[in-house]
Formats: structure tokens, C-alpha cells, sequence
């Protein structure tokens, strides 16, 4: 069936119907053992025809032969796209370690994320639910405000009988404590990240352009060993630990690598290994590739970034920090494998290797993510399964390639079905069992990519892609002749009923869009005033609602500060009233009295937040 099948059961869920493969893999009937018949005593022979009779009444009982419940080990790499050495993205990309992993199993070089950007594609990824049908597509967006019933993967293996824990970046920036049995840094905290070493003075290598930057896009090397810079090294240390204990029960056990997410600060010897002066820029950068876009396309092309990047001469370097994060972070898996390989679980755990989804250094006149572009939704995903396994008896051979259409969605129901868990309902994605065992099988399947917003997606096929914009605008690609997605070949007539048939295999519902409540946004920092000490607006970037809400007991009036410094009124907020005022970056609000006494003013930064006037 395609993917825009609907379950009847809920009518806001919109879900594909799958051929389910677990009975494949239900376990093999116990064979009856033959009875050798010797000259025995009368007893004997009795006593040997009562055990016979009984093991024939058992044997007619259908049985299930149980091999042990595997382990799970569960590797995620942050904004790491095809720049690893068995997916040829860079010729100078160096990951031996993950090389050696995907060689031990299988690689899929067709993965895709549910979304381009961090929270809605992990949120999808740990809860198994798409977002097309959450309503979470965006990282200003709150999990559990969207999902608060949502069994996210460690919970529900914790709840099978699985010892859960975790470590490092597995969720955006917390660790949802009820999911996990052990976390480290504590779960308690709701941080996941434990101590790492940053420059003193920031930014270092790109000057911060204006408010609509951010922050952490900055790189360089630090004269420090890894041990010394903590961060994924201790996030390593602590996973491999555990890996190299005898555990009283099945462990799913979650490693979260931050690298190469920004910044790209990391030891020396990683940027050592790629010289500066023999940098290799994107083999996807075409300076005119954006010609043949229609008009949505070109708006999410391109950004600030890559031309703040340019102008001050830093395209080679963020490269050379870009590889040195991805070979740093290639080695803390390395560390991961290594302690797993020498320790007493290592016949027995499945591993999985996955990213959230890929990175922009320049193609389409792009940087970051956020797009639904081959370049920002293609992803490395490895999974290697030991022989004697529940769901795939066989496990998985290694050095297997599979160029299968598949997403990051189906981890949920892969592992459970692995690990001979019951399937769980609420999973918007097929099992990649039947990929596990047979590469090359039938899969009838498209992976979908969701953009920022209900309606806007990537779809890709085997050899085809098709990204649809919300307006209707679309673009197609054929990687096969055009790995980079150079050429858009939407308005070719011959393609039209390609497209459409490629546009049936989407969903055609969406969940809305549902804005974060106040209390999850950033708080604005707020700036005792007076007539003297408040500055001009520099307002620089894209529009976007800012909160405003009065705490007072009295009325406050608002004003925008234009440019020249000057007022201008944006009206009266009652007391303990809320009011949501669009804005841009570096634009500066002030907040007076009713008599226009000024009591203080809101510096915007460069995302949606809350302005809150508190009580005085």
C-alpha cells in the first residue's frame, strides 16, 4: 500500500497500512527427538513408552522456541550528513570507525530523516510517530506539549523488561527523565550534556553579523586532548562503561555524539588531519544552482549564513571544521565499538548508527539545515544484527548495501520487532525487518521528509525525489543521473504524471501547526531604562511574533524604537493581558508607565520568545 492510507481509528492520524513480517520471523517449531529402543528391562521399556507418549502430547502443543532478548545499542550522531568514507560524500572525509561498522552490517545509502531540523526528527525518531501526524515540526515546538502520553523508545523497552539508559544528545536539549532508567550527566538535571571545553573569548573564527546569527556558528581548533575537552569523549567513556559490564538484564543503551553539530570546536589533531591548504570545497556546490528553482525553492535557498561566510573569506576553514568535527566524532564511536568489541556483550546487541538529519556547507547557496533538499535529508543509518536474534534469526551479513527508500521513522518497529517486542500501535512507519534480511526485496515504500510546516515535504524514491511546497510550488530530481540535484526537471512535461504519482504516495492530511505555549519560549532579558540609556533599533533578519505580557497591576504602554531612536506606539497592554507582535532580530521595544515614564525595554534576538513585564 503507499503512504497516504488512512487509519480508520483516528481520523487525525493518517497512516500507511503495511505488510507486516513478523510472522516470518515467529520462531522456528521444535523438532520431536527419534527414541532408540535397546534391550531393556520390562521397566525400562515402560518407563521409556510413558516418557514417549508424554513428549509426543507435548510436542503437539504448538511451541515457540525463545532465543534470548538482544541488546540494543543505540548511536546517534548529530548534523552529520554523507560525509563519511563508505557514503563517498567528501573525498576527504576520514571515518574509519564508522566504516568498519557499516562493513559489519548493513548500510542504508537511501535513509532519509522524518524532518530537516533537530527537535521534530528526534521527536519522530524516539516516539515513532511522524510529524504530519504530532503537529511537531519545528524546533521551537515542545514535545510534550504536542505528546504527553507519548512512550518514547527507552521507556517502552524499559517497560518490556530492558534496563534503559543514556547518554548525551538523544532529544533537543533534554532528556525527558520519566523515559530512562539511568541517564549520565543525572537525568534529574534535563541537561544531557556533561562538561566540555570551549574558548574563553567567542566567537573565534566568523564575526557575528548581526542578531539574526547564530551564536554558534564558529569553529577552531583547541590545543587540549580529548580527555581534557569532555563533552562526546566523556559521553563515550560513560557508554562504554557500560558496555563492558554483565548486566542482569537486557540493556537498550542510547549514545548520543553532539559532534559535528556547531560549534566545530574540537582537539587540534582533528583539524591537523585536514590542512587547511588542501581543502576540498562541497562537491554538490554549483554557483548557479539555483536558476532553475521555482519561487519557493529559492526562498529557502539561499541564507545569510553562507554570505556572511564568503565575505569574510571563511568557506575553506568552515569545512576544515566541519571535517575535523566529523573525524573527532568518528572517533568516539570508534571508542564505543571498541568497548563493546571487548566486552562481554558483544554477541548478543544489536547496533544501530543513525543521524538526525544532514547539513548544508554551500550547496544551493545554503547553510545549516531546514530544507528539503537530498543534501539536508539524507543521512547515514547502519544496523548490524547478531545471529540468534528474535526477529531476524539469522541476523544481519555483513557488507550489505541497501539503496532502499527508508526513514529514520522505522527504528521504533525495527528494534521492537528484533527484539520480539509487541508491535506498537501508534508507529507511522514500516519495520526495515525484511530489508534486514534481504536487501534487495520488494519494498513498496517511500520515505517522507516534513519541512517546517504542514504540507511541505521531501518524498524520495529509489531514484526519484519530489519536494512539495505548501503553495504548490514542487521540484524533481533524478539522483540516479544527478546525485546533487542540480537539475529540476518539474516543469518538463514528459515527468507530469510522474509527479502526480509520486504526489498520491503523500499524505493529504497534516496536523496542524501548534505554536509552543508562552511559558516554553525564551524568556527576553529584560533592561531598566531611561530616557538616555535606551538604543536604536538595528533590526536585521526575518520577521517572526514576539510575546508581550503584562505582569503589572497597572497598564503599560509599548513602543518600537526605530532606527533614528525615536518612538513609536504600539499601543496600551492592560494589566495581566498578552499580545503577540510580529518582529525582527536586533529590534528594540520599549516599555513605559501610562504617563510614557520608561520603565524598561526587550532587546529581540533571533527566534520567537516572551517579553515579560513583570510586576514591580
Amino acid at each position: 500500500m503507499s503512504s497516504g492510507n488512512v487509519v480508520p481509528s483516528d481520523p487525525r492520524r493518517q497512516r500507511p497500512r503495511y505488510t507486516d513480517a513478523a510472522d516470518r520471523h515467529s520462531g522456528r517449531a521444535n523438532e520431536l527427538m527419534s527414541l532408540n529402543w535397546t534391550n531393556e528391562t520390562m521397566m525400562h521399556r515402560f518407563l521409556i513408552t510413558t516418557l514417549s507418549l508424554v513428549a509426543i502430547v507435548v510436542a503437539a502443543v504448538p511451541t515457540r522456541s525463545v532465543a534470548s532478548p538482544p541488546n540494543v545499542l543505540f548511536i546517534a550522531v548529530d548534523d552529520l550528513n554523507d560525509w563519511i568514507g563508505c557514503m563517498d560524500g567528501h573525498p576527504q572525509s576520514k571515518t574509519p570507525n564508522i566504516d568498519r561498522l557499516a562493513a559489519s552490517g548493513v548500510l542504508f545509502t537511501n535513509a532519509h530523516c522524518p524532518a530537516p531540523a533537530c527537535n521534530p526528527s528526534r521527536t519522530a525518531i524516539m516516539t515513532g510517530i511522524s510529524p504530519h501526524v504530532s503537529g511537531l515540526y519545528d524546533n521551537g515546538q515542545k514535545m510534550r506539549e504536542l505528546l504527553p502520553d507519548a512512550e518514547l523508545l527507552p521507556k517502552y523497552f524499559s517497560r518490556h523488561g530492558y534496563w534503559s539508559a543514556g547518554s548525551g544528545k538523544l532529544l533537543h536539549y533534554f532528556i525527558d527523565q520519566q523515559s530512562w532508567d539511568q541517564y549520565f550527566p543525572p537525568k534529574e538535571t534535563e541537561d544531557p550534556f556533561p562538561r566540555t571545553l570551549y574558548p574563553d573569548k567567542r566567537p573565534v573564527s566568523l564575526p557575528v553579523g548581526g542578531p539574526w546569527q547564530y551564536r554558534e556558528t564558529d569553529w577552531g581548533p583547541l590545543d587540549v586532548s580529548d580527555q581534557e575537552f569532555g563533552g562526546d569523549y566523556l559521553v563515550s567513556q560513560w557508554i562504554g562503561e557500560q558496555l563492558g559490564k554483565q548486566h542482569d538484564q537486557p540493556f537498550f543503551l542510547a549514545c548520543g555524539i553532539y559532534r559535528p553539530h556547531e560549534p566545530w570546536f574540537v582537539p587540534k589533531k582533528y583539524f591537523d588531519r585536514f590542512p587547511l591548504d588542501s581543502i576540498e570545497l562541497p562537491p554538490g556546490y554549483r554557483a548557479d544552482d539555483l536558476d532553475d528553482l521555482p519561487p519557493a525553492g529559492k526562498k529557502r535557498g539561499p541564507n545569510r549564513y553562507f554570505e556572511h561566510i564568503l565575505k569574510h573569506d571563511q568557506w575553506k576553514q568552515a569545512v576544515q571544521g566541519y571535517l575535523a568535527s566529523i573525524s573527532f566524532a568518528d572517533e568516539m564511536v570508534g571508542r564505543v565499538i571498541d568497548a563493546l568489541s571487548r566486552g562481554p556483550n558483544r554477541d548478543n546487541t544489536i547496533v544501530v548508527l543513525w543521524s538526525d538529519h544532514g547539513w548544508h556547507l554551500g550547496e544551493k547557496q545554503h547553510w545549516q539545515k531546514y530544507t528539503a533538499w537530498r543534501a539536508c535529508t539524507r543521512v547515514p543509518l547502519i544496523v548490524r544484527v547478531p545471529p540468534g536474534t528474535p526477529g531476524l534469526p539469522a541476523g544481519t551479513k555483513a557488507n550489505t548495501i541497501c539503496d532502499a527508500p527508508v526513514n529514520l521513522l522505522s527504528l521504533y518497529p525495527t528494534l521492537a520487532q528484533l527484539s520480539g517486542l509487541p508491535p506498537k500501535e501508534s508507529n507511522d512507519a514500516p519495520s526495515l525487518v525484511p530489508l534486514l534480511e534481504n536487501a534487495q526485496t520488494e519494498w513498496p515504500h517511500v520515505s517522507i521528509t516534513h519541512l517546517n510546516r504542514p504540507g511541505n515535504y521531501g518524498l524520495s524514491g529509489r531514484r526519484w525525489r519530489l519536494v512539495q511546497y505548501d503553495n504548490g510550488d514542487h521540484e524533481l530530481y533524478d539522483t540516479d543521473a544527478d546525485r546533487y540535484e542540480w537539475t529540476n526537471l518539474a516543469k518538463d512535461p514528459q515527468h507530469a504524471s510522474r509527479i502526480d504519482g509520486m504526489r498520491a504516495l503523500a499524505p493529504t492530511e497534516f496536523a496542524s501547526f501548534v505554536a509552543p505555549s508562552d511559558a516554553a519560549l525564551p524568556k527576553l532579558a529584560w533592561h531598566p531604562a531611561t530616557d538616555s540609556t535606551v538604543p536604536a533599533s538595528k533590526p536585521d533578519g526575518n520577521r517572526f511574533d514576539v510575546i508581550f505580557t503584562n505582569r503589572r497591576d497597572q497598564p503599560v504602554k509599548v513602543f518600537w524604537i526605530d532606527r533614528d531612536g525615536k518612538r513609536k506606539s504600539f499601543g496600551t497592554l492592560e494589566s495581566g493581558w498578552r499580545k503577540p507582535q510580529q518582529s525582527r532580530p536586533g529590534a528594540v521595544w520599549l516599555i513605559t508607565d501610562k504617563d510614557e515614564n520608561p520603565l524598561g525595554y526587550f532587546v529581540v534576538g533571533d527566534r520567537t520568545a516572551h517579553a515579560v513585564i513583570d510586576a514591580q
